[in-house]
């Protein structure tokens, strides 16, 4: 017996337009297995961040952090590819975003500096914990949601929550770099981490991957930057990690700005001419 009613499963993207898949009764095949099981992972990993800062173990703390956003970003593709998607894989793919992006990075934080600042600091973190599953069940209620200006455009609403994460961690990422203690002064990173909490859940027009579409004569460039950028982040990971912090926060009125020529452009487009019906005969 075959079920074809539309399932979601693991996203990559929020712009990511989800795939009908078919369910076969009497068992699930592996293909079906392999997503969850990389959204499991992912969830895992930010979840031993916490354990890694409780240590001490800083480094280590950020990059499970940023490990699990690896993770996030191939399990809904991965889904996509094998045609595996679920409803099951949506609400676990959500469920791991929200403890792996918004409870791991704000525990994290707090072990690392705001505890110096006891309840002040303990709100910021709350906040931004609190926006994580805020931004995620604003993105789950709207999935069937037709009208969305800012998706139609090809944008999307507020900073993704992976993203809200590695932004989150910058001062750290000045820490590690430096060795600075001011970049772990309690008064700079609460009101940062505050920053990053209303950005998460914003209505600010934000890029996404479907508008970064280089042009053919420049791809091959491209492909080298990328190159570049990963041994970079080999060789000098924590730079490399605030330059991209860098480039991002810069892309944030950029995008802003061009969502807002697109407004213009739709309020001045003509509206659409009404189709002839033809009129309707009672049988």
């Amino acid at each position: 017996m075959i079920d074809d009613q539309p399932r979601m499963g693991p996203k990559a993207a929020e712009d990511e337009v989800p795939l009908a898949t078919r369910k076969i009764a009497g068992g699930l095949a592996m293909r079906a297995v392999v997503p969850n099981a990389i959204t499991a992972a992912a969830m895992c990993s930010g979840l031993t961040g916490i354990r890694f800062a409780i240590s001490g173990m800083w480094r280590e703390a950020v990059i499970a952090v940023i490990l699990a956003g690896v993770l996030d970003g191939i399990d809904g593709r991965i889904a996509r590819l094998l045609r595996a998607q679920s409803r099951f894989g949506a609400e676990l793919d959500s469920l791991a975003d929200s403890l792996s992006f918004g409870t791991a990075p704000a525990l994290i934080l707090f072990l690392w500096s705001l505890n110096d600042m006891t309840r002040l600091g303990w709100f910021a973190a709350l906040a931004f914990a609190i926006c994580g599953a805020l931004r995620l069940a604003r993105f789950n209620a709207q999935i069937d949601v037709k009208e969305q200006p800012h998706k139609s455009a090809g944008f999307l609403t507020g900073v993704p929550a992976p993203v809200g994460a590695g932004l989150a961690l910058l001062p750290m990422y000045l820490w590690l770099a430096t060795g600075e203690e001011m970049f772990r002064d309690p008064l700079l990173v609460a009101p940062w981490t505050a920053l990053m909490a209303f950005l998460m859940i914003s209505n600010v027009a934000t890029m996404s991957w479907t508008l970064m579409r280089p042009r053919r004569d420049v791809r091959l460039g491209v492909i080298a930057m990328v190159g570049m950028v990963f041994g970079a982040l080999l060789l000098e990971p924590w730079w490399t990690l605030v330059a991209i912090c860098a480039v991002y926060l810069a892309l944030i009125p950029y995008g802003w700005i061009r969502y807002a020529r697109v407004k213009r452009q739709r309020a001045a487009a003509p509206p659409p001419a009404p189709r002839d019906v033809a009129p309707h005969v009672l049988r």
